[in-house]
């Protein structure tokens, strides 16, 4: 571990630095900074495109490549320099306009004759919302799609395989910690695939809004500049060919409504995940799962003998840590004092902490995953010695056959009594039922007892 990570005050930047790298070009400094030198200059590009803004002409197929490299090839570099200019202004967007403008008047020859007439129309009508609400939702989209989902959709493909491994293995249910019907292992697992799938969409499905309508969303300085020109369409056909979906009434900012709808899809897809490792977790102590041993992996520092579920509990942390912030964002990015308060600044800075402390309960639910096998033998011992499940079965067909007060017979044989295999098919034998339905029931094992678990699980 370098110096630097030994020295991080954030985890995720020490301890799980290696990670999240796939998060750090995205919502670090310098994405950010980055992201907004991308839309500075899509705005420029599509102002010289509006044939109503007579002043600044149509670039060049050249002029319009040297301006797309600029956002395209953007370094650490070229980041160190804008937040350099920022030492001087005070002022971090501004900072990228002005680094915007130094690097174009620089250019010489004919694109440079082309490029500097234009450097005033950079940043122009815009506020620094403007250009930071686009900003945040290139950077959300481009976390969303390239990191976040593709985790998820790996953690739920190894959940996926293992409820189609184990569709058939019955396991004694529990409710309320008490034993209750069977099911499979198999189906258990299926029902979190299922209910991630659902949160996968709709994260997937959150419209990423932005806006570009100037100090306090009313145009008020494009149309005292270019009366003649729409604005609103022009503002929402360039912000659409970002990818983003324009939000035509706002006040200065962008209401980050959207940003709050894709942390609590986020937080509740971690909610289930939560659910699995506490379950998981619980199954390792039951003894049905084992853990495959890692050579020189320590479980405990005074007893030898234990192979901990660090994973899951490792997953369990992040993603509280992760869901503490995405409530958060969701109560308050919502809310600006009227036209505009800053508050909202520096918690969008905190996005990426959230995503990257999910990421990392992504890959430690993934590791612990991969390290799980099945104890087979314990899950059928476990059924073998719970045959009071079956008093479900047994009481359900006598109520189908019209005999006598079925409920009530099997829990006075049942509830709070030890009941055994020879106990219980006495008790069958003893029903008044026809002789397949009996001979049904005679045949039936607390392990034989799980619907259509399997079937379910299989169908995932």
């Amino acid at each position: 571990m370098s110096e630097s990570a030994l020295l991080a005050l954030s985890p995720l930047d020490g301890r799980y630095a290696a990670k999240v790298d796939a998060l750090r070009p995205i919502f670090s400094e310098y994405g950010l900074i980055k992201a907004r030198v991308k839309v500075e200059v899509e705005w420029l590009l599509a102002l010289a495109d509006e044939p109503g803004i007579v002043e600044l002409p149509k670039f060049s197929e050249d002029a319009a490549l040297r301006l797309r490299a600029l956002a395209d090839g953007f370094s650490t570099a070229h980041a160190a320099r804008v937040k350099e200019i920022e030492r001087t202004t005070n002022h971090d967007v501004k900072a990228v306009e002005y680094f915007i403008k130094e690097q174009l008047k620089d250019d010489a020859g004919d694109l440079g004759s082309e490029l500097g007439p234009a450097l005033e129309f950079v940043h122009f009508a815009c506020t620094s919302e403007d250009i930071n609400n686009l900003s945040y939702a290139l950077m959300l989209e481009q976390a969303r799609s390239n990191v976040l989902l593709p985790a998820l959709d790996q953690v739920i493909a190894q959940l996926r395989a293992l409820a189609h491994a184990q569709a058939s293995q019955p396991m004694l249910s529990r409710t309320h910690g008490q034993t209750a019907s069977p099911t499979t292992l198999g189906k258990e697992i299926a029902n979190v695939v299922a209910r991630l799938q659902r949160q996968r969409s709709q994260i997937a499905a959150v419209e990423l809004t932005g806006k570009s309508n100037g100090a306090v969303g009313n145009y008020n300085a494009h149309v005292i500049a270019y009366p003649e020109v729409d604005w609103p369409a022009f503002t929402q056909a360039f912000i659409g060919r970002l990818g983003i979906v324009f939000n035509p009434y706002t006040t200065q900012i962008e209401p980050h409504d959207n940003v709050a709808e894709i942390g609590d899809a986020t937080r509740r897809a971690n909610i289930i995940l939560i659910d699995l490792a506490r379950d998981i977790w619980g199954y390792i102590s039951l003894g049905y799962f084992k853990q495959t041993l890692k050579e020189g992996e320590v479980g405990s520092s005074t007893m030898p003998h234990k192979v901990n579920p660090i994973d899951f509990e490792n997953a369990e942390g992040n993603l509280g840590l992760a869901n503490a912030l995405f409530e958060h964002f969701s109560a308050k990015l919502p809310i600006s004092r009227w036209q505009r308060d800053l508050t909202d600044s520096t918690v969008l800075r905190a996005l990426g902490t959230a995503f990257g402390h999910t990421l990392v309960a992504l890959d430690s639910l993934g590791k612990g995953l991969a390290k799980l096998s099945v104890a087979p033998e314990k899950l059928d011992a476990d059924l073998d010695g719970a045959w009071e499940v079956l008093a479900e079965a047994v009481q359900t067909v006598m109520r189908r056959h019209g005999l006598p007060s079925p409920y009530e017979q099997l829990k006075a044989l049942t509830r709070g009594q030890g009941i055994t295999e020879q106990s219980m098919r006495q008790f069958i034998g003893s029903l008044e039922l026809p002789a397949d339905a009996k001979q049904r029931l005679l045949d039936l094992t607390p392990g034989s007892y799980t619907g259509l678990a399997g079937t379910l699980a299989a169908d995932i």
